[in-house]
């Protein structure tokens, strides 16, 4: 299927691309950490398989990832700097799109409703917690320090081993060639991104729907019972934290776009958009 790639502008003057696939309704896709839009929503077919459903998907790539520009000040950028760049996006859209963010992205899109709430519905998969990361983190580092240390690697502007990525991101090893596609296209992440995850700059959701403010829109979480980083029961935790609905995916990953048995992690965003006739 045809993809588009179109190029705006931020304020601080850094250049920033976006896919787009598809017609109806707009769904704001956000990546994760190492990742972007093309390896995240696209590479996979879970793009394909939602503009399938009837959804029009616009996906950018984060300032510092895949073709956006700002790489060499990658560091400098935090979650609001990434939820700035998602204001810009949706600007430009005819009506407000629901959003769907996948690990870190999720954490993005809670941040940027922060200042703007005009979202008819937001999906958040594997999602980083909305209490950050370091509880994983101690977890990580007394039952896998090995796996720990690779993702210090990450948080310290390197780059994880395939077997470490291979560990993070799938429920099984895949198949060798799907591994080194996959570690190709990743890349090294902010520091201080990485720092606002573990509890700098972490979205504040009693702030954003506060008494007297406007409703939270209506939000799943999908867990992934076999997710190395973020387990299925800190995805629960999220899900009451924002007292969305919950999905259980059990056979899959972290990375549940790019897991063997992605298509159920889309179809079960597809069937929650349509049961609310989004």
């Amino acid at each position: 299927m045809a993809t588009e790639t179109h190029f705006f502008t931020a304020p601080d003057g850094v250049s920033l691309a976006w896919r787009e696939m598809g017609a109806g309704h707009d769904l704001l896709l956000l990546h994760g950490f190492v990742s972007d839009a093309k390896t995240n929503w696209i590479s996979y077919g879970a793009a394909t398989q939602l503009v399938a459903a009837g959804y029009r998907c616009i996906m950018p790539d984060l300032r510092g990832h895949g073709e956006s520009h700002g790489r060499e000040r990658l560091n400098d950028f935090g979650l609001a700097d990434y939820a700035e760049d998602v204001a810009r996006a949706a600007a430009d859209l005819p009506r407000p799109p629901v959003l769907i963010g996948h690990s870190m992205g999720a954490l993005v899109v809670q941040k940027f409703l922060e200042k703007s709430k005009d979202t008819p519905a937001m999906v958040l998969a594997s999602p980083v917690p909305s209490y950050g990361l370091l509880p994983s983190s101690f977890t990580l580092a007394f039952t896998r320090p090995t796996l720990f240390a690779s993702l210090n690697t990450v948080a310290s502007g390197g780059r994880a081993s395939p077997e470490a990525l291979s560990t993070v991101l799938f429920a099984e090893s895949p198949e060798p060639a799907v591994l080194e596609r996959t570690y190709r296209r990743m890349q090294r992440e902010s520091r201080r991104a990485m720092l606002d995850m573990s509890g700098w700059s972490l979205p504040n959701p009693w702030f954003a729907w506060g008494n007297g403010g406007p409703r939270r829109p209506p939000t799943l979480v999908l867990g992934a019972g076999r997710d190395a980083l973020i387990s299925a029961h800190e995805a629960q935790a999220t899900a009451r934290m924002l007292g969305a609905d919950y999905k259980l995916l059990p056979e899959l990953g972290h990375a549940v776009m790019l897991d063997a048995g992605w298509e159920g992690a889309a179809q079960a965003i597809a069937d929650w958009l349509d049961e609310r006739d989004l």
